[in-house]
């Protein structure tokens, strides 16, 4: 049985005596199902969710109770309990909550639903891709400083570097740390302007939340970009490099700069893979950066339903049908596409819009599907949509994935060698 876990004011975490947890999807609360939990991996955390106040199950009433103050005491404010999982790692279940009047919007983060079952954690996730590279363990490590300095040392004049060196000590961003540590997926930021407001933007704000990070403020010259790409990209193993961060805009605007960069690191080594992460909605700078030598191409999207997709990504200037034109031209090119799907439990594993996902994926060729946890107040975004249609689960929705023979993952990958 999974018990509700609940944290006191101090912060302690206790487990209820006798309420079950529930987990959240949509404007619904729902007692697991077998295959949606796990133990707590490492890397993962536990937090408070600020304000809000835990809901559980009680089986001799047979009804969800709301838990207001601490069951062992009889007294004192209590707050629901969260974690924040590590990539790799996809959350089937928002906290099962009940939010005060007047509270403030939740920060961004990915809050998934946990329990106890006999004395371990658990978490409402799936594991969706490996955890080896992307393990907290091998970041913000103590040789990082030295490593930022020593990189600042040799090329001082390069902003990218300048840039990636406060993205990696004060968000503690893993790509911009792999630039440093000279291995894996490197993000290369070149763009401060973006073609969409979507909701939840980590380096935009573009409504209550508060954006984590500072976008990108200066458009880089191409020696800069290719100075940092050439470097990973010779040296690194596994080596990626990634234009199209959460500190910039959208990459494909910077077009012209990014296909003389392209080709010119083309030119100096055949190593690695170069990515490209965009919302795919300019296409003629897509083409562009296509035919300069790309090998993947990681589309963010929200939903395949032009209304849907519209409501969210807010896209200026371009539409969900541009999205696809610029995936195909892709794809004839011989570019790896995968879909950055922005997930979110109540959601995106609606039938409507597993349909449409799985129709989007088959008739544009997309190889792949990334699974991201979309961190965003569940306030803030469900009332823009309609959720009364039938869900599958995030567990149906990957099933759905697989049987559809599409590859299902959270990372960009290496190309073959």
């Amino acid at each position: 049985m999974y018990l509700t876990l609940f944290a006191d004011e101090k912060g302690r975490v206790f487990e209820h005596p006798q309420l079950q947890m529930l987990g959240r999807t949509a404007d619904s609360w729902a007692l697991p199902k077998r295959g949606e939990m796990m133990r707590l991996p490492s890397g993962a955390s536990l937090v408070m969710v600020p304000q809000h106040y835990p809901v559980g199950w009680d089986p001799e009433q047979g009804k969800a109770v709301l838990l207001e103050a601490n069951p062992y005491s009889g007294r004192g404010r209590v707050y629901a309990v969260a974690a924040l999982l590590p990539q790799g790692f996809t959350r089937t279940y928002l906290p099962a909550t009940v939010v005060p009047t007047g509270k403030k919007t939740l920060p961004l983060l990915g809050y998934a639903a946990v329990a106890l079952k006999g004395d371990e954690v658990y978490v409402a996730a799936i594991q969706t891709d490996e955890h080896r590279k992307w393990h907290p363990r091998f970041y913000n490590t103590p040789s990082l400083e030295k490593r930022i300095e020593k990189r600042l040392s040799l090329h001082s004049h390069n902003r990218i570097l300048q840039h990636l060196s406060h993205c990696a000590k004060h968000y503690s961003c893993f790509t911009a740390q792999n630039i440093f540590y000279e291995r894996w997926e490197g993000g290369i930021p070149t763009s401060p302007a973006c073609n969409a407001a979507c909701i939840g933007c980590i380096s935009e704000q573009h409504g209550d939340a508060v954006s984590p990070q500072d976008r990108l403020d200066f458009v880089p010259e191409v020696e800069e970009i290719v100075e940092v790409g050439v470097h990973h990209l010779a040296r690194a193993r596994e080596a990626i490099i990634s234009f199209g961060q959460g500190c910039e805009g959208e990459p494909s605007l910077n077009h012209e700069i990014l296909a003389e960069a392209v080709k010119a690191m083309r030119k100096r080594t055949g190593r690695g893979t170069i990515n490209l992460n965009t919302n795919a909605g300019f296409t003629e700078g897509i083409k562009k950066i296509v035919d300069a030598g790309l090998d993947a191409m990681r589309v963010t999207i929200f939903s395949c339903r032009p209304e849907n997709y519209a409501v969210y990504h807010r896209p200026r200037d371009f539409q969900l049908e541009d999205v696809e034109e610029s995936i195909r031209y892709a794809r004839k090119k011989g570019v790896y596409v995968s879909l950055n799907l922005l997930t979110f439990p109540g959601f995106t594993d609606r039938e409507d819009e597993i349909r449409t996902l799985l129709d989007f994926v088959t008739r544009n060729g997309v190889s792949m599907v990334q699974l991201r946890n979309l961190n965003l107040d569940p306030e803030q975004l469900f009332p823009l949509f309609s959720c009364s249609g039938a869900t599958m689960g995030v567990k149906g929705l990957i099933l759905a994935l697989r049987s559809a023979k599409v590859r299902v993952g959270s990372y960009t990958c290496p190309k073959p060698v």
